[in-house]
């Protein structure tokens, strides 16, 4: 099992001390602090298909290679959801340029979601609150998820034919337990459309957190897993070891059980990459922190407590 490093955590979504990394300089980032491979946001600054034309895409390949760093996943930040058709299609539209900017960029997997509920930039940064209950126009349930089930197939027909593999996060909106995404992927049936188990997105509480619920999860999902997450705050201790922290004792009460949730994914034979993403807004003591006091030095505790745990468990 790799490291890899996801370049939200780069993009200035979580920060306005500085101006946002280039896809390079997050690249180097990745480098200096040890990641074996790297994810490319797909949205501005770093991966729009907007901005990615092949040229473009070429050049981003070639910087990768020469820093011995794969890009080893994309992300689609998709929404499937909307009852508005135009809409849909607009995300569809997305979906397509992404599948053709991964084969361009030689990553093998694209994550997608179900429903992305989004984020809105307050003072140059972003929060959830805004966003925390998506409005879907009382779209009723059963045509949300047979419209999502369409739209995931339609996909899975360019990744067939593009050779990308579809990785579905078992992330909220609409999803909201790991059967649901497991039932997402039987439905769609192809073999370009697998899965992206996130120990986070399980939830927060002891039981979904617990080692059986953890194992429980892990071993359903089994060789569908192509791809994982993890997101989480930590502290070095004065003999030099790091722990994880909680980042929101009112959001996160409980830490992920990353431990046992690692030690599972190896019994199962897992050996892709669980790409680390600070994903949230750095608040602590009373200040909403930056790039340069804080998320360059979580990137790279995140990588040392990663590495312990796959070595160790």
């Amino acid at each position: 099992m790799k490291v890899g490093l996801y370049s939200i955590s780069c993009s200035g979504t979580w920060f306005n001390d500085r101006p946002a990394l280039t896809v390079e300089e997050f690249i180097d980032t990745a480098k200096k602090y040890g990641y074996e491979g790297v994810e490319i946001d797909l949205k501005r600054p770093h991966g729009s298909p907007i901005d990615l034309d092949s040229k473009r895409c070429a050049e981003i390949k070639a910087y990768a290679e020469k820093q011995g760093m794969p890009i080893c996943a994309l992300s689609a930040n998709n929404n499937f959801a909307y009852p508005i058709p135009e809409t849909v299609e607009n995300e569809l539209l997305m979906v397509k340029e992404q599948i053709r900017v991964a084969k361009e960029l030689g990553a093998p997997v694209l994550r997608l979601f179900a429903a992305w509920r989004g984020i809105v930039k307050v003072d140059g940064i972003a929060t959830y609150e805004r966003t925390r209950v998506p409005n879907y126009l009382g779209f009723p349930k059963y045509q949300q998820f047979q419209q999502i089930l369409a739209c995931f197939k339609e996909c899975a027909k360019w990744a067939e034919e593009a050779g990308v593999i579809l990785a579905l996060q078992n992330h909220e909106p609409v999803i909201e337990t790991y059967e649901d995404m497991l039932e997402f992927v039987r439905l769609v049936d192809s073999p370009n459309f697998k899965c992206c188990l996130d120990a986070p997105c399980l939830g927060w509480n002891e039981k979904v957190q617990s080692d059986e619920y953890i194992q429980r999860a892990t071993r359903a999902v089994g060789d569908l897993q192509v791809l994982s997450h993890a997101n989480a705050e930590f502290k070095e201790n004065p003999d030099g070891s790091v722990e994880m922290i909680s980042f929101d004792n009112h959001e996160q009460p409980v830490l992920t059980n990353y431990p046992m949730f690692i030690k599972t994914l190896k019994e199962i034979g897992y050996d892709g990459y669980i790409n680390f993403e600070f994903c949230h807004m750095p608040f602590h003591d009373g200040k909403v922190l930056g790039y340069n006091d804080y998320i360059e030095n979580q990137i790279r505790l995140a990588r040392i407590y990663f590495k312990n745990l796959i070595d160790t468990m």
